[in-house]
């Protein structure tokens, strides 16, 4: 390509834009042809109108004349309209015309930066090519509570997390706003993933797809409800076991993702740990998965995100206050009683919940106050005081015949992670 544009005196990276204008210009051109009408009556828009307006963006550009692109964008946009209105009768719509308009920009674009025309205009054509997809998808499948949480969680991910403060609170043991709102929002994106998962996948996936992605939201309600499902229909008892079961290997991978959120360099340590129980736990669950066929002869629905959206967002901010106020709890044991207090108020929170102590030990490493190794330590320690409570849910829930699969899975990767613990570098501070 150099020696072609030093053989022409021009420089290659100009003939590398406009080539890549070129190749925009077709290949958006290209589908806009495939869908165009036939006859007098077919779209004045085609193969060579989008090839065309590509290289004009390329050449306006190129020239670097003050206002030519300007003026060629205004000149596009004059052209596309006076098409729309010959054609308002018969296509109300003004997909074809917008979609020249951002070809010429493309071109543009291609002359500065071909890395970001390029995809850019595979974007714009695979979009314009998924009009009967979108549409359905729009019409038919997006439900109108998808959409209203679809438009809730936006809205907290681009106005409301930007505005939070990020400085340091001591009340919350050095923990950020910030850091506490994007944990919450955390949740939300793990709820609504489960749902779109479950949709996609349907209610003949299994109660054990179903158990994983409910237990992104609790692993807790999801034993307790996969027990109570296992005692009302005992035929599924082994099914609803292996949905428990996969509940438990969504908890040390919830806990590895808040990690990450809220502490990085505490989530690379305890990263060996959390892979070796979401391992375990989950190659327990495929198997009593694999064991049961009777779920999908019996038909019978899965527990988890239902009818009434995606999103519980009452549940996450109960437990973004939850995570405040076992945040404070525990520094404050920290200070008053060191390591000793601050393990004791991290058992004591785990019974309820293990999520909130191990973001407040997560808290309390990102500000320096704690090390890697005593986060990896507490983990250990909520999630196996957090299994007592799950262990006696799913015994009372289920009864012993369906406990007696929960209750090993939740004691064998906690046994093997500690021994894995002791043996990692710190793993003992």
């Amino acid at each position: 390509m150099d020696g072609l544009g030093q053989a022409f005196g021009v420089p290659a990276d100009l003939i590398v834009g406009l080539a890549a204008a070129l190749g925009s210009g077709l290949l958006i051109g290209l589908e806009r042809e495939r869908h165009k009408k036939r006859g007098p009556h077919r779209e004045p828009a085609g193969l060579r109108t989008f090839t065309l307006a590509a290289l004009a963006g390329a050449l306006c550009q190129a020239l670097q004349a003050p206002g030519l692109l300007a003026v060629g964008a205004l000149a596009i946009t004059a052209l596309a309209a006076s098409a729309h209105l010959r054609s308002r009768g018969r296509d109300p719509g003004l997909t074809t015309e917008i979609a020249l308009l951002v070809t010429y920009l493309i071109g543009a674009l291609c002359v500065t930066a071909p890395l970001l025309g390029s995809p850019a205009a595979v974007v714009v054509t695979a979009l314009l090519a998924a009009r009967t997809r979108l549409h359905r998808f729009a019409t038919q499948v997006l439900r109108e509570e998808e959409l209203h949480d679809g438009l809730l969680l936006g809205a907290l991910a681009l106005v409301v997390l930007p505005l939070m403060p990020q400085e340091p609170l001591p009340w919350l043991a050095g923990m950020k706003a910030h850091s506490l709102m994007g944990l919450m929002l955390l949740l939300l994106v793990l709820q609504a993933v489960g749902h779109v998962a479950l949709r996609l996948a349907g209610p003949q996936a299994g109660l054990a797809l179903s158990g994983l992605l409910s237990g992104l939201v609790s692993s807790t309600a999801t034993i307790a409800a996969m027990g109570a499902h296992a005692r009302s229909e005992p035929g599924l008892a082994l099914a609803c076991a292996a949905g428990a079961v996969m509940s438990t290997s969504a908890t040390w991978l919830q806990a590895l993702l808040m990690l990450f959120a809220l502490a990085p360099a505490a989530a690379m340590a305890v990263l060996p740990v959390a892979l070796l129980g979401m391992a375990l736990c989950g190659g327990m669950g495929g198997l009593l998965a694999l064991r049961s066929r009777r779920v999908e002869q019996a038909g019978a629905a899965p527990a988890g995100p239902g009818d009434a959206g995606p999103l519980r967002l009452r549940e996450a901010l109960a437990l973004s206050l939850m995570l405040s106020a076992v945040a404070v709890a525990v520094s404050w044991a920290r200070e008053h009683f060191g390591s000793s207090g601050l393990y004791g108020a991290v058992a004591l929170a785990a019974f309820a919940d293990a999520h909130a102590p191990i973001a407040s030990l997560a808290g309390l490493q990102a500000a320096g106050s704690i090390t890697p190794g005593q986060v990896l330590l507490g983990l250990l320690l909520a999630l196996a005081c957090n299994s007592v409570t799950r262990g006696v849910t799913a015994l009372a829930a289920g009864g012993w015949r369906f406990a007696r699969f929960v209750i090993p899975a939740l004691a064998l990767p906690l046994a093997l992670g500690i021994g894995l613990a002791l043996l990692l570098p710190g793993g003992a501070a």
